[in-house]
Protein backbone atom coordinates (compact mmCIF):
# COMPACT_ATOMS: atom_id res chain seq x y z
CA UNK A 1 0.00 0.00 0.00
CA UNK A 2 3.07 2.51 0.75
CA UNK A 3 3.88 1.82 -2.61
CA UNK A 4 0.88 2.43 -4.16
CA UNK A 5 0.96 5.85 -2.41
CA UNK A 6 4.65 6.80 -3.07
CA UNK A 7 3.77 6.23 -6.92
CA UNK A 8 0.03 8.09 -6.90
CA UNK A 9 2.67 11.00 -5.10
CA UNK A 10 4.86 10.61 -7.68
CA UNK A 11 2.65 11.01 -10.72
CA UNK A 12 0.70 13.93 -8.86
CA UNK A 13 4.08 15.86 -8.55
CA UNK A 14 4.97 15.36 -12.27
CA UNK A 15 1.26 16.68 -13.23
CA UNK A 16 2.10 19.58 -10.96
CA UNK A 17 5.67 19.98 -12.99
CA UNK A 18 4.32 19.54 -16.03
CA UNK A 19 0.72 22.64 -15.07
CA UNK A 20 3.91 24.66 -13.97
CA UNK A 21 5.92 24.27 -17.24
CA UNK A 22 2.88 24.81 -19.35
CA UNK A 23 2.06 27.85 -16.84
CA UNK A 24 5.40 29.82 -17.51
CA UNK A 25 5.62 28.87 -21.52
CA UNK A 26 1.96 29.82 -21.93
CA UNK A 27 2.79 33.43 -20.17
CA UNK A 28 6.08 33.81 -22.07
CA UNK A 29 4.96 33.08 -25.40
CA UNK A 30 2.27 34.95 -24.92
CA UNK A 31 3.80 38.13 -24.11
CA UNK A 32 6.31 37.41 -26.72
CA UNK A 33 3.43 37.81 -29.10
CA UNK A 34 2.12 41.07 -27.28
CA UNK A 35 -1.47 42.18 -26.12
CA UNK A 36 -2.85 42.92 -30.11
CA UNK A 37 -2.06 38.92 -31.26
CA UNK A 38 -3.03 34.99 -29.33
CA UNK A 39 -1.10 32.04 -29.28
CA UNK A 40 -3.20 28.95 -29.66
CA UNK A 41 -2.79 26.23 -26.55
CA UNK A 42 -1.33 23.82 -28.63
CA UNK A 43 1.94 26.19 -29.32
CA UNK A 44 2.76 25.66 -25.53
CA UNK A 45 1.79 21.94 -25.70
CA UNK A 46 4.38 21.12 -28.56
CA UNK A 47 6.95 23.81 -26.48
CA UNK A 48 7.10 21.40 -24.22
CA UNK A 49 5.83 18.19 -25.13
CA UNK A 50 7.76 16.98 -28.15
CA UNK A 51 6.25 14.15 -29.85
CA UNK A 52 3.46 13.90 -27.92
CA UNK A 53 2.31 17.18 -26.90
CA UNK A 54 -1.32 16.28 -28.20
CA UNK A 55 -1.33 14.55 -24.33
CA UNK A 56 -1.04 18.15 -23.28
CA UNK A 57 -3.67 19.85 -25.02
CA UNK A 58 -6.43 19.29 -21.95
CA UNK A 59 -3.96 20.36 -19.22
CA UNK A 60 -2.62 23.32 -21.47
CA UNK A 61 -6.53 24.35 -22.04
CA UNK A 62 -7.21 24.28 -18.12
CA UNK A 63 -3.95 26.29 -17.18
CA UNK A 64 -4.93 29.03 -19.63
CA UNK A 65 -8.31 28.62 -17.72
CA UNK A 66 -6.07 29.43 -14.59
CA UNK A 67 -4.44 32.23 -15.60
CA UNK A 68 -7.58 33.95 -17.19
CA UNK A 69 -8.98 33.49 -13.79
CA UNK A 70 -5.99 34.93 -12.00
CA UNK A 71 -6.48 38.12 -14.98
CA UNK A 72 -3.09 37.22 -16.71
CA UNK A 73 -4.59 36.13 -19.85
CA UNK A 74 -7.67 36.40 -21.87
CA UNK A 75 -9.01 33.08 -23.32
CA UNK A 76 -10.68 33.99 -26.84
CA UNK A 77 -12.72 32.65 -29.24
CA UNK A 78 -13.46 33.86 -32.67
CA UNK A 79 -11.97 37.12 -31.02
CA UNK A 80 -14.16 37.58 -27.94
CA UNK A 81 -13.01 37.23 -24.54
CA UNK A 82 -14.43 34.04 -22.76
CA UNK A 83 -15.74 33.74 -19.36
CA UNK A 84 -13.21 31.19 -17.58
CA UNK A 85 -16.06 29.76 -15.57
CA UNK A 86 -18.30 29.00 -18.26
CA UNK A 87 -17.96 25.55 -20.50
CA UNK A 88 -15.79 26.39 -23.59
CA UNK A 89 -15.85 24.22 -26.75
CA UNK A 90 -14.49 24.48 -30.01
CA UNK A 91 -10.56 25.77 -30.39
CA UNK A 92 -9.68 28.96 -28.35
CA UNK A 93 -7.10 31.29 -28.62
CA UNK A 94 -4.87 32.98 -24.87
CA UNK A 95 -3.76 36.69 -25.25
CA UNK A 96 -1.95 38.30 -22.54
CA UNK A 97 -3.45 41.34 -20.53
Amino acid sequence: MLQKSWQGARIAASLEGVNQRLRTTILELARERGPDKTICPSDAARAIGGDDWRDLMDDARDVARSLAREGLVDVTQKGDALDPDAAWRGPIRIRIR
